[in-house]
């Protein structure tokens, strides 16, 4: 009788494995082909490879093609490895961007500008920095984004290899800021306000020159438009999105009321409020140090009505002094109420506004307090030390150094307020008949038909917000000021104004922030994919090592040939006679030998180098697609041979 051959079962586990594996790879496969193939799971710690929410709004909202160039040197064999791993985190990125863009909105086309292509021209014309490497070979990284006529451009230093990890941090950011930016229609206006003249104004007193103006207002009309809006006016302009305030000195209730209005209707607000500022004390008719006499702008300011009703407190009566954070004056006084804020003083590390700020100094600054519970989410950008207090607003202004602390805690100098605001003015605007007791006023009215008939409509005003809003409050004015932030020089007869700390930084970044995109507001870096490997960097360290005393040997071989050819040709260059005898053009002919095999040497060392690096990433590479593929292979076969010998043992 014949039985049937019969396959080992370790066989048999193997084919079955080897069939899954094959269905895996071929399903994998067919679903990459269609839309679900470009869904998937961030189980990442940080979630590195989701995008943000203010990113994904950005591209919801697109309406017109953008299209994304972006350049990049792939072949070229001078990149350094840290830059090709760059280059391929921006593949992800952006197939990310093109994947939850609405179809046909963004397009990414993909270039490497070698040397005399169209591709070189396409990126010159584009402004892509162009590095040469020799006469023959260029290196490009950057990408340029537009949207019909708008355009802007990404550049990114590829043997930089120190900041990549920045930049990539903060590459998403600067994308979606730049895509805001092209699909902008005009340029962002922004609404200035302020009881100071920040465009300058004339001079003081007889013989005096004219007031300069800020230095920062200027640089806000270099970026954005910017429309200035008096402390008295009667209507915010419907275009502005951005509100800057600035020392609001004496603000009317019917100024706060259109404020409030503003934000309800999704506007932002950035508030530079001030507990004395010194600007101001300069415009009054006693001593402008001091802020005495008759006249002149309020040296203190806040808003009275709006920063209760957000429940924030901010003290105005009052300057901020802090024991930490002094600034150590000239006569090695102590300056308790000049605050140097180092980057320790910027809670929030990841916040795209603060994240590149070292430093900031703030003179005199008020103090902020959230009391929360205002239904609004906050985060605080700038911070006291817990050494900080309150104390008199003319001492400090004198800087003395006996001054007294009062309730010491650490306050918050730049506060952001987001979400839904509700109106601080539940009556309406102030000095009108609420809208009730109008009504039972008409009642009473025996022509209150006929009244009603001839009266105009009343504008409506809102009591909550009808898209989220964004208010920023900062603790000084003077912090912005041309003293405050700048160090203006006089250069061939033109004055040139530079930054000496992070203020203005700060400051443009917020408004940068906001008129940008709503949407970044609250944006945050992205963690670093990068996680250095030690064991790694030790051993390319020992590789270089290994190698140094032979390069060094070549390197001096390479300069005895290369002196010892100068002397002959400047012997011959002496002599009258310009032919060389046999000896001397034997041993000029040695030399060049000699000083091309050293070159040739030299190159080959670092190609070894290289080969090294590449054969030691490549191990790691195969040991990370290999090892977890076997081990489960190694468990798969041995639970088939543990339940066949089970199996058996029945």
């Amino acid at each position: 009788m014949h039985h049937p051959k019969t396959t080992h079962p370790v066989v048999r586990a193997a084919f079955g494995i080897a069939a899954l594996v094959l269905i895996a790879f071929l399903a994998n496969w067919l679903i990459s082909l269609t839309s679900f193939g470009t869904k998937g799971a961030d189980f990442t710690e940080d979630r590195v490879h989701t995008l943000s929410k203010g990113s994904k709004t950005i591209l919801e909202k697109l309406d017109a093609p953008v299209t994304i160039r972006y350049y990049a040197s792939r072949k070229n064999e001078a990149l350094p490895r840290e830059t090709k791993l760059f280059i391929r985190r921006i593949d992800d990125i952006l197939k990310e961007y093109a994947n939850l863009a609405p179809e046909g909105k963004l397009r990414v086309e993909n270039l490497d500008p070698q040397p005399d292509t169209d591709a070189e021209d396409s990126a010159n014309l584009d402004g892509i920095q162009t590095q040469n490497i020799n006469q023959y070979e260029n290196v490009s990284l950057g990408l340029a984004i537009s949207c019909l006529e708008q355009n802007s451009r990404i550049n990114i230093d590829p043997f930089d290899v120190q900041s990549l990890d920045e930049q990539e941090t903060m590459f998403e950011y600067t994308l979606s800021r730049a895509i805001g930016e092209v699909i902008a229609v005009e340029k962002p206006i922004i609404g200035v306000m302020s009881a100071l003249p920040l465009k300058g104004g004339p001079a003081q007193m007889p013989g005096q020159p004219p007031q300069q103006g800020w230095v920062i207002y200027q640089q806000l009309g270099q970026v954005f438009k910017v429309k200035d809006i008096e402390l008295t006016a009667t209507e915010i302009p419907s275009d502005i999105k951005v509100l800057l305030l600035i020392h609001p000195a004496g603000i009317a209730p019917e100024t706060e009321f259109l404020i409030d209005q503003f934000l309800l209707k999704g506007g932002t607000l950035i508030a530079a409020l001030d507990a004395y500022s010194f600007d101001a004390a300069a415009t009054a008719q006693g001593n402008p140090m001091m802020g005495m006499g008759g006249g002149g702008i309020p040296t203190s300011s806040t808003l009275p009505t709006l920063l209760p009703a957000w429940n924030i407190s901010f003290e105005s009566s009052q300057t901020l002094a802090d024991a930490k954070y002094r600034t150590i004056l000239q006569g090695n006084r102590p300056g308790y109420s000049a605050l140097s804020l180092p980057k320790e003083a910027m809670p929030d590390k990841d916040d795209v506004i603060t994240k590149n700020l070292n430093d900031l100094f703030f003179i005199l600054p008020g103090a902020i307090t959230n009391q929360g519970n205002n239904g609004l989410a906050s985060s605080t950008l700038v911070k006291s030390s817990v050494q900080a207090g309150l104390t008199d607003s003319m001492a400090a202004s004198q800087f003395s150094p006996n001054v007294t602390f009062e309730n010491r805690r650490a306050y918050d100098l730049v506060l952001r307020l987001s979400g839904k605001f509700k109106t601080a003015f539940p009556n309406g605007k102030p000095g009108e008949t609420p809208p009730d007791d109008e009504a039972n006023a008409e009642k009473k009215d025996d022509k209150a038909d006929e009244k009603k008939e001839a009266a105009p409509a009343k504008p409506a005003w809102l009591k909550e917000g009808i898209s989220d809003s964004n208010v920023f409050i900062i603790a000084d004015t003077d912090a912005f000021s041309n003293q405050g932030a700048y160090r203006i020089q006089n250069m061939g007869g033109m004055q040139a104004a530079m930054p000496y700390n992070g203020n203005s930084v700060l400051l443009l970044n917020i408004i940068d922030q906001a008129a940008s995109s709503a949407d970044l507001i609250g944006a945050r870096s992205r963690a670093s994919i990068r996680r250095p490997f030690t064991l790694i960097r030790e051993m390319e360290a020992n590789a270089e090592n290994a190698m140094q005393d032979k390069q060094k040997e070549l390197q001096s071989k390479l300069k005895a040939a290369q002196d010892r050819l100068t002397e002959l040709t400047q012997s011959r260059d002496s002599s009258k006679d310009l032919r060389l005898s046999t000896a001397q053009e034997d041993e000029e002919k040695q030399f060049r030998a000699e000083v091309t095999d050293a070159n040739k040497q030299i190159r080959e060392l670092y190609k070894d180098l290289k080969r090294e690096k590449d054969k030691l990433s490549a191990r790691i590479i195969g040991l990370n697609l290999g090892v977890v593929p076997g081990l489960v292979l190694l468990a798969g076969i041995g639970i088939a041979l543990f339940r066949r010998l089970s199996a058996r043992a029945r």
